[in-house]
């Protein structure tokens, strides 16, 4: 090993050649690791020599003509895969020629002699087309088709060529191409010579897209075509970067004259259900065009056309002719197919909820302004309520804005008849909570009270509400006809929630007087047994805070002995625990159990005070007329009229009329019916009802109209207490914030007035919109 020469020799394997072709380097690292190996045997010692491999002394040169000769062969093989015939030479001895031809430096006239090759070969397609016969008519639709498969031929050929040539010069297209980025790829220079010498030529590049137009118009017609030759042919525009100047302008432009007479001949001839479906169907088959053969890129213009030209021009005249229908008809699926296509254009939302608006306002005001629909007007605003909630739910897919406009338009329509309303929910409310209403278990009747109390948010006048539902829960807590304590108090907790403790303050005091009632009642029952005499009859007795309950006008009525003996005994033992106090016995709300016997047999009456009365006279005699029983109970003439229509001409007669009728005029005699039958034991004689008249209901509504001017005057005194001097219109504003209910300017004027003349404010004496506050 010291032996050896310090210095590094450059080793390069000399290796013989054949027919001109260097043999693949590893047949000389073969021989190097063969030569090496020869003087090892059995153990070689280091003083083994090593072979040493030296570099030519002169790069070894290409023979003579192999440069014309090498490329006559690739010529010649670049010539039979352009005719399609077989290759004399092998490819991999193609391909190494390349290679040699790119090491000794011939790359650029290699190039240059295969980009002319193939540019002859491209040059010579085009006669064909150009011979081809080809006018743009539906009638000539076959040409066209024969036309669009050759060109799609010729272009199918022209790719397998350049992926076979690319193949054998390879190497070409990797070391010199790659080298040089001025110069295309051998591919890209094939597309380049295609885009250049066939689908630019004017007559072929219109020729060919007018036939893939008039293909794609055929199929929007429902005819079947060959989507795979469209496939390729649009493919084929894409590779050669002409797809978006030559085809997509002139596709959007067809497709938008197209659409265009469509919709306007569509929305003549077809409903408004019809027409969304077939908008839908256009766009389903649009969006499958793209993804079947057009590029990508068209989709979003390729959509927009179609919105625009089916749906954006006509929205509108869409909802104006068609929407009130879906609505009436309830039609779930067309109204989530209008919400959907309506969302895709610009502004169709925003026009869908103006119509959406107007529709609820409308429906909305035929149910509440119809005096005739009064009966029913509470049960249609809540199914009406449930429509538009369902709707919204389903259709608009929860949208808010569709929610909060729609609270908007009821709010606007319900308040369009003032007071009525909020009077018929409170009744509706009533009819609910009445003990007999078997319409609903508990968790049903919630969920009703659950609805009104949505209903009753959107009523302004909630005093009016008030004045009517407490005038209900007064005889439902008297008359014990409550269905429920627990359904009560949920309505009132509601009421609550929704308004204030103030509002329910009232209310909650009925409630209260009825449970202390309850305590002084065993108090009482505890003190009759205490005395000497207590009687034969058990007294009852609710007492009412005057402040809480509604007004109830006071009727005399001539009670006898026992019950005017009872309720002395109660006023002093009522008045010995609260002295001060003063108590008013309300004759209309009495009411009573009576024992009774006939030929039958004993029976039992629960009935109200004053048909007590009537039958109680029957203990003096069998008979007696209309006059005579007036006389002697003292009932009000209307009142009694009623009374005895209960007791004679009702389902339990326990009374005769003569003469017979379903109405009690003056001179008729009642005869006491001892032959009466009844299958129960305890029956329940009901009063006839008295339609509310218009009296009762002027009287609660003008009751409210008077709070309203006691809640106006302190507002007023309370705002002009606290600022002392205050404008007229900032005192309005001011007023608006804090009141509850609607009020005219004219209300509050006069209100103002009447404060300044009770000497609560003056005016100011240089500016009378000025007010001054008198302490």
């Amino acid at each position: 090993m010291a032996d050896e020469p310090q210095k590094k020799p450059h080793l390069s394997a000399l290796v013989g050649h054949t027919n001109g072709l260097t043999k693949p380097a590893s047949l000389a690292a073969t021989a190097t690791r063969a030569a090496g190996g020869g003087g090892g045997g059995g153990g070689a010692t280091a003083s083994s020599k090593k072979l040493v491999i030296k570099n030519f002394r002169e790069r070894p040169k290409l023979p003579d003509n192999y440069t014309q000769d090498t490329w006559q062969k690739l010529n010649e093989a670049v010539g039979a895969i352009q005719s399609s015939i077989s290759i004399k030479y092998n490819l991999e001895e193609l391909y190494q020629a390349v290679e040699n031809l790119c090491s000794y430096k011939v790359s650029a006239t290699l190039y240059k002699q295969l980009r002319q090759v193939c540019e002859e070969h491209v040059k010579a397609q085009i006669l064909q087309f150009r011979e081809y016969p080809f006018v743009m008519h539906r009638s000539d639709s076959l040409d066209s088709l024969l036309f669009l498969k050759k060109i799609n031929k010729c272009w199918q050929d022209h790719c397998r060529q350049m992926i076979m040539i690319r193949s054998i010069f390879l190497f070409l297209d990797r070391t010199y191409v790659l080298q040089n980025s001025m110069l295309p790829s051998i591919w890209d220079m094939g597309l380049e010579l295609f885009r250049n010498h066939i689908i630019s030529d004017k007559q072929v590049q219109t020729k060919t897209i007018d036939g893939i137009l008039l293909l794609i118009e055929r199929e929007r017609n429902g005819e079947a075509v060959d989507r795979s030759l469209l496939r390729s042919l649009l493919s084929m525009l894409s590779d050669l970067q002409v797809y978006k100047e030559s085809f997509e302008q002139r596709f959007l432009e067809d497709t938008n004259c197209l659409y265009a007479a469509e919709g306007q001949r569509l929305m003549q001839e077809r409903e408004v259900p019809e027409y969304l479906h077939h908008v839908n169907k256009r766009l389903e088959e649009e969006g499958d065009r793209v993804i079947t053969y057009l590029d990508h890129n068209t989709q979003k213009p390729l959509i927009a056309c179609v919105e625009k030209q089916l749906l954006g021009e006509h929205l509108s005249a869409i909802l104006q002719k068609g929407l009130d229908n879906l609505l009436d008809e309830n039609r779930i699926s067309d109204l989530t197919q209008t919400y959907q296509l309506f969302s895709r254009v610009k502004g169709g939302q925003q026009i869908l909820l103006q119509h959406w608006s107007e529709y609820i306002k409308n429906f909305g005001t035929t149910i509440v302004v119809n005096p005739e629909k009064d009966k029913d007007m509470v049960q249609e605003l809540l199914d009406f309520k449930d429509k538009v909630d369902h709707i919204i739910e389903v259709c608009f897919q929860k949208n808010e804005k569709f929610i909060n406009l729609m609270k908007e338009s009821f709010e606007t329509f319900i308040n369009k008849r003032p007071n009525k309303p909020a009077e018929l929910i409170a009744k509706y409310v009533d009819s609910k909570l009445r003990a007999g209403n078997k319409e609903a278990t508990d968790e049903e009747l919630e969920r009703i009270l659950d609805k009104i109390m949505i209903i009753f948010r959107f009523i302004h006048g909630k005093d009016v509400f008030e004045a009517f539902y407490k005038k209900d829960l007064a005889k439902r807590l008297l008359v014990g006809k409550s269905a429920s304590v627990d359904a009560e108090k949920s309505m009132l907790s509601k009421l609550k929630h929704e308004c204030g403790a103030a509002f329910t303050s009232k209310l909650e005091g009925m409630f209260k007087d009825m449970e202390l009632s309850k305590d002084v009642m065993v108090q009482f029952k505890q003190y009759m047994q205490n005395q000497s005499d207590p009687g034969n009859i058990d007294l009852t007795v609710n007492i009412l805070t005057m402040g809480y309950w509604p007004t109830y006008t006071p009727m005399e009525v001539h009670l006898n002995s026992e019950m005017i003996k009872l309720q002395e005994v109660f006023k002093t033992f009522y008045l010995g625990k609260h002295s001060g106090r003063k108590l008013q016995w309300q004759t209309t709300l009495g009411h009573a159990v009576l024992k009774a016997e006939f030929k039958e047999g004993k029976k039992e009456f629960q009935v109200s005070l004053f048909q007590t009365l009537v039958l109680l006279m029957f203990n003096e005699g069998d008979e007696f007329s209309f006059e005579e029983i007036k006389m002697a109970t003292g009932v009000e003439d209307s009142e009694l009229r009623r009374t005895l229509q209960s007791l004679a001409c009702g389902k339990a007669r326990v009374l005769i009329k003569n003469p017979k009728g379903k109405e009690v005029e003056d001179g008729d005699k009642f005869i006491f019916n001892g032959d009466f039958k009844h299958k129960l034991f305890r029956i329940k004689i009901n009063q006839i009802q008295m339609k509310e008249t218009v009296e009762e209901q002027v009287s609660t509504t003008e009751r409210v109209f008077q709070d309203r001017q006691y809640q106006i005057d302190a507002a007023i005194v309370r705002i002009m207490k606290m600022r002392k001097t205050l404008g007229h219109n900032l005192l309005v504003s001011e007023l608006y914030n804090q009141l509850k209910f609607p009020v005219k300017p004219g209300d509050l004027k006069k209100r103002i007035e009447s404060l300044i003349d009770r000497d609560y404010m003056e005016r100011d004496k240089d500016n009378p919109n000025q007010y001054h506050y008198v302490a």
